[in-house]
């Protein structure tokens, strides 16, 4: 006997929901696995890496003595990168101090947990430097506040690069001087001229290193970190200013701002504190960026931030979960926060956000749940080298 009309669509309903589950089986099973590089040579492969480590903020030289003393933080973190196995590494939250002895002795204890990279350069941060002015209007001249970029210290938690690949120390640019008033169609709060004409744009910096990759081939690396959206006792500043710190690469790669944009190959890497949909913050600028036609967005996932997301802030967001980069349990939850953008002449061989499920050797990695030193979680792109070339010159 023939089944009815209402008995063959619950059919086709059941079978589409569990269609629905065994896929989202398979790709928790398949990305919970550790971020093997993808099927290419090894000499072809290139793997960039960002993460915002938060090993520091403390005081001065606090960060450099827990790496020299193996501290478990510093180790936790070491291994996860040494894990990973990235050619180029940006971290954001490291303390910078004038000689480079922080970087370079965390590029040293990453090197004594099984990866070498060699080569390091920092450029000071505006985070903590004081401008000796009262940026804010309170009648104090001596606050984090009064800083170019919040914070407590000179150096705290800036960015730094590690690499296997040499560093054009001669070619790379610090932008992190530039004025705010002075980014086009620059969204700026009701300040005083004597503030405007102090502000700089970067909250920490922004930065085009060139990276060598042989004779008159470099890939350039323009590298940043915003400040928050909300945050202290300037709102309205910090939401404007943290929309101008991404939307300062849109003018650059558009041609608009003083500095002439590479002509070369380039990656744009770090952390927005900007989702392109959910949380705080204005996203235009965010979306714009990932969609400008200088680069692409290999959109990297990871199982463990899909399986992650089902707590209620997060389960009313629009984005993707799997492609969220950090979460913030007193919200705004989890989002997406930490980019590599390729170029769009570059050909990328795989992308991941390394969030592992739960109780898996990588997830150990981490340490326990309940002692996690950071909110954020790494994000890494492989490139293949062969699409790194030179650009053709007009006749």
């Amino acid at each position: 006997m023939g089944r009815g009309p209402l008995a063959v669509m619950i059919s086709a309903i059941c079978a589409a929901r569990l269609w629905r589950k065994l896929c989202c089986a398979l790709f928790l099973c398949l990305a919970a696995s550790p971020p093997v590089r993808a099927d290419a040579p090894d000499q072809e492969r290139l793997r960039i890496a960002f993460w915002r480590i938060d090993l520091g903020a403390r005081g001065p030289g606090y960060a450099l003595r827990d790496i020299a003393a193996a501290a478990p933080r510093a180790v936790a973190t070491a291994d996860v990168i040494a894990h990973l196995e990235p050619d180029v590494l940006v971290l954001s939250g490291l303390d910078y101090d004038l000689g480079l002895h922080t970087l370079a002795a965390f590029r040293d204890l990453v090197t004594a947990r099984g990866h070498a990279m060699a080569h390091i350069l920092a450029f000071p941060t505006n985070a903590g430097l004081r401008t000796g002015q009262d940026m804010t209007g309170d009648g104090r001249a001596d606050t984090p506040d009064d800083t170019h970029g919040y914070g407590r210290f000179a150096g705290e938690r800036a960015l730094a690069l590690m690499s296997r690949l040499p560093v054009d120390r001669a070619g790379a640019r610090d932008f992190s001087h530039f004025l705010w008033r002075d980014l086009p169609d620059a969204r700026l709060p009701a300040l005083g001229p004597h503030v405007l004409a102090l502000q700089r744009l970067s909250s920490t910096g922004h930065w085009d290193i060139p990276l060598v990759l042989g004779p008159e081939l470099s890939l350039h690396l323009l590298v940043y970190q915003a400040g928050p959206p909300v945050f202290g006792r300037n709102p309205e500043r910090n939401l404007l200013r943290n929309h101008d710190e991404t939307a300062f690469w849109t003018a650059y790669l558009d041609g608009r701002l003083p500095m002439a944009p590479p002509q070369g190959p380039l990656v744009l890497v770090g952390g927005s504190n900007l989702d392109p949909a959910d949380g705080d913050g204005l996203h235009k600028a965010m979306r714009a960026l990932l969609a400008h036609p200088a680069l692409q967005d290999p959109a990297p996932t990871s199982a463990g931030a899909l399986l992650a997301a089902s707590d209620p802030i997060s389960a009313r967001h629009l984005g993707p979960h799997d492609q969220d980069t950090v979460f913030w349990p007193d919200g705004p939850g989890h989002l997406r926060v930490s980019y590599i953008l390729p170029g769009a002449a570059l050909r990328v061989l795989d992308a991941g956000v390394f969030w592992p499920l739960p109780d898996t050797p990588e997830a150990a990695l981490f340490g326990p749940a309940d002692a996690l030193y950071t909110p954020h979680r790494p994000v890494w792109v492989d490139i293949d080298r062969r699409s790194v070339t030179t650009p053709e010159l007009p006749n």
